[in-house]
């Protein structure tokens, strides 16, 4: 898989999460560990995306130099 292939399907895990966190708030039985879990796995996917977008950065900064 292409590393862009990979950020892809993580953005797109994230915008899952992001659709169900919202659909969850919304919940009048809201059940907070289950959102906090969401979430967190939210973040982790955002942290991952943002961490091989600086590989990224990086070696196009180091192929130019």
């Amino acid at each position: 898989m292409s590393i862009e292939a990979r950020v892809r399907e993580l953005d797109h895990r994230h915008q899952s999460l992001k659709s169900i966190i919202a659909r969850e708030e919304r919940s009048p039985s809201v059940d907070s560990l289950y959102l906090k879990e969401l979430k967190r796995k939210k973040l982790k996917l955002k942290e991952e995306i943002e961490r091989i977008k600086t590989l990224q950065r990086q070696d196009v900064m180091e192929t130019v130099q």
